[in-house]
């Protein structure tokens, strides 16, 4: 396991990956309220330091889980399934749908006057669009899936955000050639 505190036990909610967000808003704002050094001038320093330290651990703790993609990566982490600097495996037909992709970027960065761009864009949005829809089942349903589920639902979300993190660079490369032209 990793070494990044459990959010979720920090703020006493399931683990998933569509938390409730208003109550989620509500245990940052009720911890910050309880944490901020204004309320501990008059303690010592031991329970100050303390008191950073948590307001330290409920800003990063929100930051990481009110964000979808940053709360996603987190769990994957936490899982053991996404490792930084790694190269991770992703499968051989996507990995020939991204050949012929950048084979389509690398035509565009010859000759940007062509209409490929929009075409390439399309392809980009759809492929990102269906990968959403087959994927959201997963992340709405993972909180109530008995624990020896879980796992396989977790390799499936860990390719789903590798391919989208794919997707989000050739996007970028569009949006880089879009920007010259």
């Amino acid at each position: 396991m990793p070494d990044t505190p459990d959010y979720f036990a920090f703020y006493g909610l399931p683990e998933s990956f569509r938390p409730d967000e208003a109550a989620l808003r509500r245990l940052y704002y009720a911890k910050s309220r309880e944490t901020h050094p204004d309320f501990h001038a008059t303690s010592s320093p031991e329970n100050q330091a303390d008191m950073l330290r948590q307001a330290t651990l409920n800003t990063d703790a929100y930051r990481t889980l009110a964000d979808p993609d940053q709360r996603m990566a987190y769990l994957l982490r936490q899982h053991g399934l996404l490792e930084e600097g790694k190269q991770e495996q992703l499968p051989p037909d996507f990995l020939m749908d991204m050949m012929d992709l950048n084979e389509q970027l690398m035509e565009l960065e010859m000759d940007p006057a062509g209409a490929t761009g929009t075409q390439v864009a399309t392809e980009v949005q759809a492929l990102a669009d269906t990968l959403d829809a087959g994927i959201e089942p997963v992340l709405a349903g993972y909180e109530q899936l008995p624990a020896d589920h879980r796992p396989a639902a977790l390799q499936q979300i860990r390719t789903y955000y590798l391919k989208k993190r794919y997707l989000l660079r050739i996007q970028q490369q569009l949006a880089t050639f879009a920007a010259r032209s």
